[in-house]
């Protein structure tokens, strides 16, 4: 498969994603969140090729990588084509990353954990309800940003307020719901305080809201359908929808790298 032919299926999967909201399917969307939250380190493009052809798959890896952890493809697997970024050094004579640049995109082809047999991969730790110690981190990720976090009796009927470099938490939370809220009001602070933020209030909290059900689902919380009002956000603009994923897809893979998630992604360059 070509990168253009892979550039037009991401394009496809978006619009046909965006019709699916437009006639109030919010399962779909759903079900793209959850894969964002497997696989944090993707990009969108790579996170849409991925579910649109393999729905199922929870761990992916390319053939050798999958070889170096003791497991291998079965014959006969049908390949996960994903868009690779073919990388160069803007000064040849340097060796520090900065100096790398990104000259294209190649094809390249990863396979789900379901398409191999092999030495079994230690499971994740499932946070089943309780965040444990990643709330923790994650709290000291929001301060490594300069954000002061706050755990205040009153906010007026809310559980949780983003001012601008200050994050205020509602006290007496379950621990699920304060990672959970945690996570909402980080993110407004992380992609919501610039010029280029969406001009509408409904759809930063709804982008917000979108972040922190991929970071929950991420570490293993039981979370609610948080596409079920996200449905509201496309408004007919398939353009605004994919910008939008983008920024959920870069604040949430932001927000998890520090923190340590429940990763679904064999560690390899994509």
């Amino acid at each position: 498969m070509t990168t253009d032919e892979l550039k037009k299926l991401t394009t496809s999967a978006l619009n046909d994603l965006a019709n699916a909201l437009d006639e109030g399917h919010s399962e779909r969307l759903t079900a793209l969140l959850k894969t964002m939250g497997r696989f944090h380190r993707y990009s969108l493009h790579n996170i849409c090729l991925i579910v649109t052809q393999r729905p199922t798959a929870t761990r992916v890896a390319g053939f050798q990588t999958w070889r170096t952890l003791g497991r291998y493809v079965r014959r006969g697997e049908k390949r996960i084509a994903i868009l690779a970024p073919i990388v160069t050094r803007r000064d040849s004579e340097a060796s520090d990353d900065d100096s790398k640049t990104v000259v294209g995109f190649r094809t390249s082809y990863v396979f789900d954990v379901e398409q191999t047999d092999g030495a079994p991969l230690p499971e994740a730790a499932q946070a089943s309800g309780d965040p444990g110690t990643k709330t923790a981190s994650l709290q000291a990720a929001v301060l490594a940003k300069g954000i002061a976090v706050e755990h205040v009796d009153d906010l007026g009927g809310a559980l949780g307020i983003s001012a601008g470099g200050r994050i205020q938490i509602l006290n007496g939370l379950a621990p699920a719901q304060e990672f959970f809220v945690l996570a909402h009001e980080y993110a407004h602070e992380l992609f919501h305080r610039g010029g280029d933020r969406p001009a509408s209030r409904d759809t930063r909290e709804l982008e917000a809201e979108a972040v922190a059900f991929v970071v929950a689902h991420s570490i293993g919380l039981d979370v609610t359908d948080a596409a079920r009002d996200y449905v509201h956000l496309y408004r007919g603009d398939s353009t605004a929808l994919a910008q939008s994923l983008d920024r959920i897809q870069r604040t949430a893979s932001a927000i998890l790298g520090p923190i340590g998630a429940c990763d679904a992604t064999p560690r390899q360059s994509v």
